[in-house]
């Protein structure tokens, strides 16, 4: 039997009614770059980001304003629970959500993720204590499961040319969204304060001075879960073991070439392939992802704490606004970066080399942040803005990378699962960096005559032990690739 008659046979063979085969046929014609794909990918992924850290800048105020808080100095402490509270819940569900998304397909917990930052992101923006803070952003990570999903969803919906743009949208949208966030909290926060011609302190944002910033990520929100309806399905839904076609193709015209002893091998790899928590390649991706994401997610809290403290304590002394326009400033050059330079990048050097440079590069940046805070007006201004924006570039370029590791890993059959198992791994991770984060900048500040390491340059050295450890966890023999 001829190439070309089989070629066609096996390309061809969709199964009707099928989502995932529909979306298998669009791949095969579509031609250029899939511009509207990329725009889906973006919104949603930044959608489930803003909330998340969008209460960074106001937090420090918000906690103060509740007056659980006996010092000052404990403020950052009880910063950190509230962070923390939205990794708790998003740990104790993303496997499930994982499952889920391959059993009923990405869709489904798309829509309720994106519903769930309109209902809970809205609540926590009205919150008048502690423990209802705590609650609505405990209720907003355990009910928006998404993020696993839509790295499934951006491997399946893009050409196999355009899956490592697909993730970097996932991790730029990510990463924009975690600094689109903070500058939305710095700048619309307070309002009756800021913009006292147009809020009264009477008003409904004069009695909730942090709801405004809450509202207009909700109202996005809003927007995009009605957008997700139109939203096409990846998950293949018949039998087959929800094979796409040109995977089956590929398996059959590799196993042609083989011997029966060969594929009785491949067989029995194939086999234990389907235990996630036995295939190395994918768990080791998942633990480096872990430890650059505690890191980068302690940063995250003790920046902007850090920006707003008193220069007695080592801060910046900086306004809730000015905090927002440095990371404005960062989310543009991130977008740059990540849409024009990184793809590039990472197909010269590959994404763990481009992790390792991006990992050794962040060191040296962050043991210049005290230094930078010893300098006044315009020139400590700049400084802080170019060493903001490379340092979240080099953060997101590892990310992306370990995105690019995960899914290599594991088949479309468990894709769902597996960023399921990675989000339930990263969180835990993440809920310890927000309050660890917290709780050693209020730590460092209580410290500033030490004699080694005093102030905040105990807070920057720790951040760069856990970046040094994370960059040697991606060398062999911890770090397996496929």
């Amino acid at each position: 039997m001829g190439e070309d008659f089989r070629v066609p046979l096996l390309k061809n063979k969709y199964h009707e009614g099928c989502p995932g085969c529909k979306v298998d046929q669009d791949k095969e014609l579509q031609r250029g770059l899939p511009i509207r794909q990329l725009v889906s990918v973006w919104i949603i992924v930044l959608c489930t980001a803003l909330p998340i850290s969008s209460l960074f800048p106001f937090l420090y105020f918000m906690i103060k304003d509740f007056h659980i808080a006996k010092r000052e100095e404990d403020i950052g402490s009880y910063a950190g629970y509230v962070g923390a509270s939205f990794m708790l819940g998003r740990a104790l569900t993303a496997v499930l959500w994982g499952i889920v998304a391959d059993r009923y397909g990405r869709k489904p917990v798309i829509i309720i993720g994106t519903s769930t930052v309109v209902i809970f992101n809205t609540l926590f923006g009205l919150s008048v204590n502690f423990w209802m803070a705590v609650i609505t952003r405990f209720l907003l990570g355990s009910l928006n499961g998404l993020l696993g999903p839509m790295r499934a969803y951006s491997c399946e919906i893009f050409r196999e040319e355009y899956q490592a743009l697909g993730l970097s949208t996932v991790s730029t949208a990510w990463g924009i969204g975690l600094i689109i966030g903070p500058a939305l909290g710095g700048f619309l926060a307070q309002p009756a304060d800021k913009f006292p011609n147009i809020f009264s302190k009477e008003s409904l944002f004069g009695q909730f001075p942090y709801f405004l910033p809450c509202l207009c990520i909700s109202i996005f929100a809003l927007v995009v879960t009605i957008a997700t309806f139109w939203l096409p399905e990846t998950l293949h839904m018949h039998g087959d073991d929800n094979i796409s076609p040109d995977a089956s193709f590929d398996a059959l015209e590799s196993a042609s070439c083989l011997s029966s002893s060969q594929l009785k091998q491949e067989g029995s790899e194939g086999t234990s392939k389907k235990s996630l928590l036995k295939n190395w390649p994918l768990m080791s991706s998942i633990i480096v992802y872990c430890v650059f994401s505690l890191h980068d997610m302690a940063y995250t809290e003790i920046f902007s704490l850090w920006a707003v403290s008193q220069r007695k304590y080592g801060g910046l002394s900086y306004s809730t606004e000015t905090v927002g326009e440095i990371l404005a400033i960062t989310g543009f050059s991130l977008l740059v970066f990540q849409s024009t330079l990184y793809p590039y990048v990472e197909r010269i050097l590959g994404p763990i080399t481009v992790a390792r440079i991006s990992g050794v590069l962040s060191i040296p940046i962050l043991t210049s942040y005290p230094y930078i805070a010893m300098l006044t007006g315009v020139t400590g201004l700049i400084l802080i803005n170019c060493a903001s924006a490379v340092k979240n570039i080099l953060s997101i370029s590892i990310v992306t990378g370990t995105f690019i590791l995960q899914n290599k890993a594991v088949d479309q059959n468990q894709r769902g699962a597996a960023n399921g198992i990675s989000m339930t791994a990263v969180s835990l991770f993440k809920a310890v960096g927000p309050a660890g984060g917290g709780a050693l900048l209020s730590w460092a500040q209580k410290r500033q005559n030490a004699a080694f390491l005093p102030g905040t340059n105990s807070v920057f050295f720790i951040l760069n032990v856990i970046e040094a450890f994370a960059i040697l966890l991606t060398f062999k023999p911890f770090l397996s690739t496929m």
